[in-house]
């Protein structure tokens, strides 16, 4: 077993725990031999480590119904957006998941060293600096497996994914819970920072 696929292990134990089966309406030995392929695949590879982070697609289950569980010393994530609001969050042009129920980001980061940068500055920032904002799944997906960062680091952009009238999809600490809301891209805040990651893998990478 390597570093990675134990580390994937265990964060699908955490996705089963908080009821993510449920949600995307199968039992848990389903869910998790859905995540299989990519377990046996990482077994294979001594590249990655545990910087890793497994993120299940919206086919699978569907981004509106996650940030209720996330959990912070047992509170609940919240939105204040409607279902509707919340689908409309679509990765852009060039950060689109790989296929298959479930993928890994490579070292996901909050972004704090992109604190107080507009949304469109950041991802310039970005570019140039060789790494890849991170979409709404993506964001939630922290939320899910590293609550401490979001504790310690307050919140974060989440420049991968936009809405259809612009606005971009922001994770931050409210009443003591995780909550999903949106800035526009012209905006800024001090204390929301632009998380990215340095690469997206699937089952069919991994497999090459």
């Amino acid at each position: 077993m390597s570093q990675a696929s134990d580390e994937v292990l265990k964060q699908l134990d955490r996705l089963v725990a908080l009821g993510y089966p449920d949600v995307a309406d199968m039992s848990a030995a389903a869910f998790r031999a859905l995540a299989s392929p990519l377990v046996h695949a990482l077994e294979l590879n001594d590249v990655l480590t545990d910087e890793v982070l497994l993120v299940p697609t919206r086919e699978l289950v569907s981004p509106e119904s996650l940030i209720a569980r996330t959990s912070i010393n047992r509170h609940a994530g919240f939105t204040t957006m409607p279902p509707r609001d919340i689908a409309s969050f679509e990765p852009t042009e060039g950060f689109e998941p790989p296929e298959g129920p479930f993928y890994l980001v490579v070292q996901p980061h909050t972004g704090t060293c992109y604190l107080n940068r507009e949304p469109d500055v950041a991802r310039k920032l970005m570019e140039s600096d060789d790494r890849l904002p991170l979409t709404m799944e993506e964001g939630l997906a922290v939320a899910t497996q590293h609550t401490e960062w979001l504790e310690a680091k307050n919140g974060f952009n989440l420049l991968g994914s936009r809405s259809t009238d612009g606005r971009v999809p922001s994770i931050w600490m409210s009443q003591n819970s995780a909550r999903l809301g949106s800035v526009w891209p012209n905006s800024k805040h001090t204390w929301l920072g632009n998380a990215y990651c340095m690469a997206r893998v699937g089952v069919s990478l991994l497999s090459r």
